[in-house]
């Protein structure tokens, strides 16, 4: 099975995700916007937010991913107390990793901590809640919330974990 690594902006803390990614996209929910903003304002931190203002995410199986070095620098980061969300950062270098929606099966990992090895976004989601200036580039389809087939491919990623797949 091939793996990609992710790794923070200094290289200290690696991900390694397994398999192919259940998908990519570009999500410009009001909660990916704010900790977006939040996260870009820590001392030293890479950019997240993309033209328009949406945040590159690929998603793997949680069962697929793991941390192969420099656990002791992760932190976690929530919107608000008791949120089912929490961002991960690389408090190294600032550099922030992934989400993590804790009730789902999968793990969101920043598309630019892949580097050149990024697999590709498939699709913007979640756009109506674009800045009301922000103008999307064409290259992916958009969607307004979450497609069916977002949600498809979820689906079919949880029943493989079901059955070992």
């Amino acid at each position: 099975m091939s793996a990609r690594v992710a790794s923070c902006q200094c290289g200290n803390v690696r991900f390694r995700a397994a398999g192919k990614p259940i998908l990519g996209a570009v999500c410009y929910c009001d909660d990916c916007q704010a900790a977006a903003h939040r996260l870009e304002a820590l001392p030293g931190a890479p950019p997240i937010l993309t033209q328009g203002g949406g945040t590159p995410y690929i998603l793997y199986r949680k069962d697929r991913f793991a941390c192969l070095s420099g656990g002791e620098h992760l932190k976690d980061i929530r919107l608000r107390d008791g949120a089912p969300s929490r961002r991960i950062v690389a408090t190294c270098c600032n550099t922030a990793m992934a989400l993590d929606f804790e009730k789902g099966h999968w793990m969101s990992v920043f598309a630019p901590r892949f580097g050149a090895d990024a697999p590709p976004l498939q699709m913007r989601i979640q756009t109506r809640f674009k800045p009301k200036d922000a103008t999307l580039p064409s290259d992916l389809p958009v969607y307004a919330s979450f497609p069916p087939k977002f949600m498809a491919k979820l689906l079919r990623a949880r029943i493989a974990m079901l059955f070992g797949a």
